[in-house]
């Protein structure tokens, strides 16, 4: 610690996925300033490409879309995107932090996210976020409920046509925006870079690449999400046809100690029954059969999941290594060649084929810990205290999620919190020393107007779509005595959606809201928050 000064009261939080931001909400909620600093051009990393999470198979979004509407919201919260930290100088309770911002091109200031720039863009690339599923534009929003809730340009495909700043009436888009340095004064630093995902064409005989219906797992996340290419229908990527054999293979990227990744990427057997199972719900009748080397269920709940999975639900696993992955011609099927435990060679035939890719450490995490003094194992993740698993080589500087080695969701956000409560720990000294408080606009008494109903009814995707006709519950509710508004949201809690809210509570003078979506346990705090900043 400092011992020259009273320390900073303010945190770098390096990544913005789940981690970095429940980190981030921790500390401003115990009285800190937190920097986070992005490497993209929207919070929420790999989780808001997921359709649902194990065990419970809840909505993603659901639980990632109220974290990103805090975040984005908090006052003691500054979000930097498209940000590196390229160097950090000092000792714990005193760092500086120099961070370098590259342009966005679009001023997130003007920028009203309208679309009109987009519709007008004449040049294509293909869609990250989609994992190449789909194009995008070169301006573009990452996804729908993104935040910073604005457009960005890709640089590397503009043609600098000039379209797009003709159409925009706000003047937000800017060509020869340039980036810069900041010096940021912190006491701490949590990185949470994330992790990439393991690259599938280095295995050539599996056919990725190669095979259009050979697809990562994260691609059949975003087959199978209502916001993904296919608006959650489940269907083959070379015709569009509903598959009614599908495959996973296990551990393409993980435990091969030919290729120096002999370690367990721990959520690889859990997310393959996950979508084996989310799958059967979309095509009843569907065959899943996923091959595995050894079923790793050690979680919470897990091995429950897994036998439900596996004597329930009809999701049928085969122990073996699949050595090859052979198109047949004319159809596009896929064949599978094993050895079964008995040694026998068989030959399966399949509609589509899913790899069950494995973690690696994020991209530029070698460069990040080198630039900031943190040491790294032979596998290029974070070396951390056995002891206490979110403390680094370091002083003063702590790792979160996926950066000090693969885990799932729960085991991140948990690391998460602690790398928070470490560094309040450490500046306890300095607690609301940088921080202020939020000020909201005065509150209309209404108890003695007449009332003004506004109701908002989610989709949620297919998890309220599927089984509530939302169209026609929204309709209902617009003839209902006092009601004055009705809409529907696809998701009602993320970001560019309560900010609709609560310029339509405004507008149109409402002094009754009705949100129907999520439990309220989880939500209420959120749309209460909405109505407050509405006065």
């Amino acid at each position: 610690m400092a011992t020259n000064s009273q320390p900073r009261g303010s945190v770098v939080v390096v990544g913005a996925g789940i981690s970095g931001m429940q980190s981030a909400l921790d500390l401003a909620e115990a009285g800190f300033k937190v920097y986070v600093v992005e490497r993209g051009p929207a919070i929420a990393g790999h989780m808001s490409m997921l359709d649902k999470t194990f065990p419970t198979n809840d909505c993603s979004m659901c639980i990632l879309s109220p974290k990103v509407a805090d975040l984005g919201g908090h006052h003691n919260i500054e979000v930097l995107t498209l940000a590196e930290v390229t160097d950090l100088r000092g000792e714990p309770g005193d760092f500086t932090v120099t961070v370098h911002k590259h342009p966005r091109f679009v001023d997130l200031t003007r920028c009203v996210s309208c679309g009109r720039c987009e519709q007008v863009c004449p040049q294509e690339a293909a869609d990250d976020f989609n994992q190449g599923l789909g194009v995008r534009k070169a301006i573009y929003k990452p996804y729908a409920q993104a935040f910073p809730n604005a457009y960005v340009v890709d640089p590397d495909a503009c043609l600098q046509c000039g379209a797009c700043v003709e159409k925009c009436a706000r003047k937000a888009i800017d060509h020869n925006m340039r980036g810069e340095e900041l010096q940021i004064r912190a006491g701490a630093v949590i990185l949470s870079p994330g992790f990439e995902l393991f690259d599938a064409a280095v295995r050539p005989e599996l056919g990725y690449g190669r095979f259009p219906n050979v697809v990562t797992s994260l691609q059949f996340e975003r087959i199978l999400s209502a916001s993904g290419p296919y608006e959650g229908h489940l269907v083959r990527p070379s015709d569009g046809k509903e598959p009614r054999r599908i495959a996973w293979l296990q551990c393409v990227g993980s435990r091969e100690p030919r290729s120096g990744i002999d370690y367990c990427s721990a959520v690889c057997c859990m997310y393959a029954t996950k979508e084996a199972i989310v799958a059967r719900e979309h095509t009843p009748g569907l065959e899943t059969t996923i091959f595995y080397m050894d079923m790793r269920a050690y979680g919470k709940g897990f091995e429950q999941y897994y036998r439900r999975a596996k004597d329930e639900l009809g999701v049928r696993y085969v122990r073996c290594v699949v050595s090859e992955v052979k198109e047949v011609p004319g159809t596009r099927n896929l064949l599978l060649r094993y050895r079964t435990p008995e040694g026998i060679f068989r030959e399966e035939e399949f509609d589509m084929v899913v790899l069950s890719v494995g973690m690696r450490p994020a991209r530029g995490a070698r460069e990040l810990a080198a630039a900031l003094g943190v040491e790294l194992n032979r596998f290029g993740f974070c070396r951390n205290d056995p002891f206490n698993p979110v403390a680094t080589s370091r002083p003063g500087i702590f790792a979160g999620g996926a950066f000090a080695g693969p885990k799932d969701i729960p085991e991140t956000v948990t690391e998460a919190s602690a790398a928070a409560g470490c560094v309040s720990r450490l500046l306890s000294a300095a607690r609301g020393s940088e921080t202020r408080v939020k000020e909201y606009p005065p509150e209309r008494p209404v108890h003695k107007e007449p009332p003004r109903v506004g109701v908002f009814v989610c989709h949620c995707g297919i998890n309220i779509g599927s089984v509530v006709r939302v169209p026609e519950v929204v309709e209902y509710a617009k003839h209902l005595p006092w009601v004055v508004h009705a809409q529907e949201f696809l998701f009602a809690c993320a970001q560019d959606s309560l900010e609709k809210i609560r310029k339509i509570i405004v507008n149109r003078k409402l002094n009754r809201v009705v949100v129907a979506s999520c439990t309220p346990r989880t939500h209420a705090p959120l749309f209460q928050n909405v109505l407050r900043e509405a006065g």
